[in-house]
């Protein structure tokens, strides 16, 4: 089925289900001589893994990653790279009793509709298990932007309404790792988790919001009209599991604001280097970087499985109640980080090779 690539000049393709053998993603576009560093790929999936602390889904799969091609010595070779990870902790009972039911707010109906059948046991397709392949793509897209000064950092700035309302200048950012919510202020963090089980233990689920802020982007990333940098970020955020919402810069909020008190103003610092001294634009004005922090915000609903009965129908339209069963995570947040950063890596690392084809002088790649 179509819809399974994402990119044009550092693409990939995902494939495999949540509950088949194996899922997996195939890099094409990466270019040659990239030192892999297995190690890191591993690390950044380990970041996303089910079954890392008590506030997520207790599913246990390692999670090991397989690289299949596209590697010699070390490096890449410029072939298409073939990443691999095997399911070893999937429970098909678990969803026998949905087997003919459609889950509120799942993809079963809408899947069902448009296939003709589908896949009942975790969702198949549908399930974030996919994202997995996704991160570990993302995690070579952040190798090669690395290479060029680029860092993508994402955390939790908000779980249900327990808000972090600080920037990402505000924050020690060393410490997002430091809590399960991945929250980098440790006391927000510590309400979120609390939440977080609460919410568990009355058999529901709660939503939030991931920051990302993208440092050290050079100017000049983005196509008009319809491949802005803005658009390509909002359509990555949008394609993960559970998210409904995206901004950049200051969003939403820029509709209570004046043209004078929006515009960022240009001026040259003490290097030559042309700067804003705002940055309500997040980084991007006219689909375009213009060389300050990218700034942006994924919201995601509650995840749709509760631990409790729901008024739903039948394949063949009866009314039934629906209850989940199983191992699932009470919030998505703290899995959702790396996903986003993993996202935002894509996009960038897409970007940045579609722009070596352009002239520009903006130190924008490094061979």
């Amino acid at each position: 089925m179509p819809g399974n690539s994402f990119g044009h000049t550092f693409r990939i393709t995902t494939f495999g289900e949540s509950h088949g053998p194996a899922i997996g993603v195939v890099i094409d576009g990466c270019p040659a001589g990239l030192e892999l560093d297995l190690d890191f790929v591993q690390h950044e999936l380990d970041r996303r893994r089910p079954g890392q602390s008590a506030i997520v889904t207790q599913r246990q799969e390692a999670d090991r990653v397989e690289m299949l091609s596209g590697v010699f010595e070390g490096k890449t070779t410029g072939m298409p790279l073939a990443l691999l990870i095997r399911n070893e902790d999937a429970k098909s009972k678990d969803y026998s009793h949905i087997a003919d039911k459609y889950r509120p707010s799942h993809a079963d109906f809408t899947y069902h509709a448009k296939y003709g059948h589908r896949d009942y046991r975790g969702g198949g397709r549908s399930s974030a298990r996919e994202t997995a392949t996704r991160v570990a793509a993302g995690a070579v897209a952040k190798l090669l932007l690395k290479k060029n000064g680029i860092s993508v950092t994402a955390w939790v700035s908000r779980v249900g309404d327990i808000i972090l309302d600080k920037t990402h200048d505000q924050l020690d950012l060393s410490q997002i790792e430091a809590t399960p919510v991945r929250c980098p202020d440790l006391q927000i963090a510590e309400q979120m988790e609390t939440l977080i089980r609460q919410v568990r233990r009355e058999g529901d689920t709660v939503g939030g919001v991931v920051s990302c802020v993208v440092q050290g982007c050079p100017p000049g990333l983005g196509e008009p009209v319809f491949d802005r940098l803005h658009a390509d970020l909002g359509k990555a955020m949008l394609s993960i599991n559970a998210c409904k919402g995206f901004e950049i810069g200051d969003g939403f909020d820029s509709v209570t604001m004046r043209g004078s008190q929006h515009n960022d103003a240009f001026f040259s610092d003490e290097d030559g280097t042309v700067r804003t001294r705002t940055n309500h634009s997040g980084g991007v004005q006219g689909g375009i970087s213009n060389g300050m922090e990218i700034v942006f915000r994924a919201a995601f609903k509650p995840v749709a499985t509760i631990v409790q009965a729901q008024e739903s129908v039948n394949e063949t339209g009866d009314a039934v109640q629906v209850e989940g069963k199983g191992r699932h995570d009470p919030c998505v947040l703290p899995r959702a980080v790396p996903i986003v950063e993993a996202m935002a890596a894509l996009v960038l690392a897409d970007h940045l090779l579609r722009n070596k084809t352009v002239k520009f002088n903006n130190n924008g790649w490094k061979d």
